[in-house]
């Protein structure tokens, strides 16, 4: 009798076996383990009217590059026509300089435009936000500092928001 009942806790045992370990795993799983907002925050401009400070104003052709970079920012469409843009900062630095140039367009392989060159300094933060997601970046003490010329279109700029961790409002104003 017991060589018959035998097979039968056996089989029991290793149906057990198979259903805790299954539940193990499908129920390690914590909502965390997917990252849904766990990226470092880009910078928000907006552009205004100088001369109507209250009124956005569009930049005509815009094109931003990174100083040094062959490129155009990848974070909006390049050269297109604009009153607000999200640009990314360099998160193991404390600038990023960032070359905006207005009407831009290229003539036989070289830039026609009118550029203009902007700098952000700020302190960067790492913060955790998840097991899935990591660290991000975060950036505080936000300053800018334009770059003057004979013929610049950037009139002003006037950061809104010193610290940048999310893309909830525009962190700086520029005027045009």
């Amino acid at each position: 009798m017991l060589k018959a009942t035998f097979p039968f806790f056996g089989r029991t045992i290793c149906i057990l076996m198979v259903c805790s370990l299954l539940l193990m795993l499908l129920g390690g799983c914590e909502k965390d383990d997917i990252c849904v907002d766990g990226d470092t925050p880009l910078l928000i401009i907006k552009f205004f009217d100088a001369e109507n400070p209250l009124d956005a104003k569009s930049v005509n052709r815009l094109r931003v590059l990174g100083l040094g970079k062959d490129e155009a920012v990848d974070t909006f469409t390049d050269r297109s026509t604009l009153d607000s843009i999200a640009i990314p900062l360099r998160p193991g630095e404390t600038e990023t300089t960032f070359i905006m140039i207005l009407d831009s367009q290229d003539d036989e392989e070289q830039e026609i435009g009118n550029p203009d060159t902007v700098r952000f300094d700020y302190q960067t933060r790492e913060v955790f936000i998840s097991r899935a997601c990591g660290f991000v970046a975060q950036y505080d003490e936000l300053e800018s500092q334009l770059q003057t010329g004979s013929e610049n279109w950037i009139q002003n700029i006037e950061v809104e928001y010193t610290s940048v961790q999310n893309l909830d409002s525009t962190h700086v104003s520029i005027f045009h």
